[in-house]
């Protein structure tokens, strides 16, 4: 992959992407606190409806995706064109959904494992309207994104440190002034469960 931007330039919007339980809210939450940035839950930006569909185990069509896409993509812009770096989560699972959210120094953070892995961490988590038995739905959804399409792939079944440690260090991120470390008033928030849990 190409990153169109160095220590000298704006720093990215991460889109963290993947399957519902490959462990998006977790590292994103890491990396929030280590550089300080911004931090959206795609999650929470989902209409009432669509968060009632899921809980009930009915997958989402386009026609339900599209407003939730809209509002991911206005606060990736709103982001960008202030020239501010930031993190959030999105599923992402097909092209077309990735080409609404795609701009100038927007960069997709995929974290793919297997299905046997991914479905270990899902079945981890507390307290998620995404059911288990939606796992193999979104996996036959997933478009993979190509090279040309400013990725960055990261491989799970390590801790998320471990992950998140790998993706500030490919993409040669630097902390914010006033990171979560110096005590930042907007660190982040994940509602990922205890990173322990996901280590089992």
């Amino acid at each position: 992959m190409t990153i169109d931007h160095d220590a000298a330039t704006q720093q990215p919007v991460l889109v963290i992407m993947g399957v519902s339980g490959s462990g998006k809210s977790t590292v994103a939450g890491i990396l929030a606190g280590q550089l300080g940035w911004d931090l959206e839950e795609g999650d929470d930006l989902h209409p009432p409806a669509n968060v009632a569909k899921m809980s009930a185990g009915t997958p989402l069509t386009d026609d339900d995706r599209w407003p939730w896409l809209d509002r991911v993509t206005e606060w990736i812009t709103e982001h960008t064109a202030a020239g501010l770096p930031g993190i959030i989560t999105c599923s992402a699972l097909k092209k077309i959904y990735r080409d609404r959210m795609r701009g100038p120094h927007v960069v997709f953070v995929h974290l793919t494992g297997d299905k046997d892995t991914i479905g270990r961490r899902m079945n981890a988590r507390q307290d998620h309207f995404m059911p288990a038995a939606l796992l193999d739905t979104q996996i036959a959804t997933l478009e993979p994104p190509s090279p040309d399409e400013n990725v960055l792939q990261i491989d799970l079944g390590r801790p998320p440190a471990e992950e998140a440690a790998e993706i500030i260090t490919r993409l040669r991120l630097t902390p914010e002034h006033g990171s979560s470390a110096l005590g930042s008033t907007h660190p982040g928030t994940s509602s990922a469960p205890p990173i322990g849990d996901l280590l089992t």
